[in-house]
């Protein structure tokens, strides 16, 4: 390939966008594009990573919209490590919650700088000094108060602050001196990844040096794309786009992993090559991990001729619309409860419309499993199938219902033990009789309560000598149905053991954990 003259000039900034869910994010891009992309939102939350590009003082800004919502945690950290500068969104009328926290602490991983822009000041419950002593009780300093943190307030109802906010963005892009080289090679990563229905393998990619040229083509890993259909952010179809810009590729040989970088070449036959080489270094880790001795660690204490319980498999499949969705199922699979003899296992996880080979998958084992979709179709194939194999199939367009559902599922299928929890515990000060498998006692109870018909531990040093059931009780020589904690009693046990005094019964209940 001829080499191209090179040389650099200043590149439009990427800025994410990042913030607690519902403090504004997406309403203030949504002025600064003069659109109305919030609204039509499901469950009104943005829960895919987008790029958007706009224009300020006749200079570039490319926004990364990132979701808020706690779990997609691994999407925001993803636009921050593209980003060059982020945007902090605090409501002004609420301060700093847990999801501000983990965005400044996935900022500061990023070691890019950042920019707060306090939200819904417009609102008669904002309060926007105490949105900065929120801010200095969680160590961001903003400027003027002894930090180095810049600030502005901002309305994107009525667009108060605004042009000061893109001012500060188009300063902060200054002094970190952003530039690339228009004439090299495309290259940059890509932020999503989702099948297109009619036009197949599509990816948003960020430009981060070079340029994309009509032609050309895209290489990802295992993944090429010739350079045929290339959209901006508002699916407008064009022949080249450069350094900082976001693009729509259309036509992936394979859905191309997301937070995978790519690279430009100018011919398919050094796309296969790159291809082949990406074979070859697989190839070679694997061999490398193949000729390492393994260690197999047995779990409990296990010996020789013990059998160990295997632990009953609950498949799940998850299909998603875009390849980093999956990623905010997955966080939200890891925070359900683990039990002891059932694992949940995640057979599949893809892009696309639930299928019939995605019922098989779960469909298949002892115990059937769920499959669980966001934002996709369901085929009618696939539907039947599940209902013959007794498959669950779900689909949701809002993440937390989805996590709610995934935690009701499994809980609902996991595998019940019967434990014995105390209920209450006597100690026993006197035994007046013991004939005929009938044993009259007194004793106080020292924890919770006692109650006739109840079945009952007798315990001596710490061990249980047998059981018995309480057939009547006395308090102050009145027959009651119950006596409480700090109360002597008197108490008839149907029983085949003698208690002694010192002795302690111990009743309780069963329950399922």
């Amino acid at each position: 390939m001829q080499e191209k003259p090179h040389r650099t000039r200043e590149r439009p900034p990427i800025v994410a966008v990042v913030g607690h869910i519902d403090h504004g994010k997406s309403t203030l891009l949504d002025y600064i594009r003069k659109s109305n992309v919030a609204e039509g939102e499901a469950g009104g939350i943005t829960q895919r990573l987008s790029a958007y590009e706009v224009e300020h003082s006749q200079k570039k800004i490319t926004f990364l919209d990132t979701p808020g919502h706690e779990a997609f945690q691994a999407m925001r950290s993803r636009g921050l490590e593209v980003a060059d500068i982020a945007v902090l969104v605090v409501a002004a009328d609420d301060g700093v919650k847990p999801q501000t926290k983990e965005a400044v602490a996935s900022i500061e991983a990023a070691h890019i700088p950042y920019i707060v822009a306090l939200t819904k000041i417009d609102k008669p419950s904002a309060n926007i000094e105490r949105a900065k002593n929120s801010l200095s009780e969680n160590g961001i300093y903003l400027e003027g108060l002894g930090g180095t943190v810049p600030f502005v307030g901002i309305s994107s109802k009525t667009g108060e602050g605004v042009p000061e906010l893109l001012d500060l963005i188009l300063l902060a892009a200054e002094l970190e001196g952003l530039s690339a080289d228009p004439m090299a090679p495309g290259e940059g990563v890509v932020i999503e990844a989702h099948i297109d229905q009619k036009r197949g393998n599509t990816a948003t990619l960020i430009v981060q040096n070079g340029a994309i040229e009509s032609g050309e083509y895209v290489v990802c890993e295992q993944a090429v794309a010739p350079v045929r259909i290339m959209e901006n952010y508002l699916g407008k179809q064009i022949k080249e786009s450069g350094a900082g810009s976001p693009v729509r590729i259309v036509g992936f040989s394979s859905l191309p992993r997301v937070g995978a970088t790519f690279k430009i070449v100018e011919t398919k036959k050094e796309a296969e090559q790159e291809i082949a080489e990406a074979l070859r270094s697989i190839s070679s880790a694997r061999a490398l991990r193949a000729a390492r001795p393994s260690l197999t660690l047995a779990s409990g204490n296990a010996t020789e001729g013990e059998e160990e319980t295997t632990p009953t498999v609950f498949p799940i499949v998850i299909k998603t619309d875009f390849a980093g969705t999956a990623e905010a199922v997955l966080h939200e699979l890891e925070k359900i409860p683990k039990h002891e003899y059932f694992e949940v296992r995640v057979v599949a996880q893809s892009v696309g419309a639930i299928s019939e080979n995605d019922v098989k998958l779960v469909g298949s084992g002892k115990v059937p499993g769920i499959l669980v979709g966001f934002n996709v179709k369901v085929e009618k194939e696939a539907r039947e199938l599940a209902e013959r194999l007794g498959v669950e199939v779900a689909v949701f367009d809002v993440i937390y219902k989805l996590a709610e559902w995934l935690t009701e599922q499994v809980e609902k299928r996991r595998p019940r033990q019967q434990a014995e929890v105390s209920t209450g515990r006597a100690k026993i000060l006197k035994v007046f009789s013991t004939t005929k498998g009938r044993v009259v006692l007194g004793g106080r109870v020292e924890e919770g309560l006692l109650a006739q018909g109840e079945e009952v531990k007798i315990i001596r040093n710490s061990l249980e000598l047998g059981r018995g059931e309480i057939v009547s009780l006395q308090k102050q020589k009145t027959v009651v149905s119950k006596v409480e904690g700090g109360s002597e009693f008197g108490a008839m046990l149907r029983s085949a053991v003698a208690p002694a005094p010192g002795d302690y019964i111990e009743a309780f209940e069963v329950v399922e954990k």
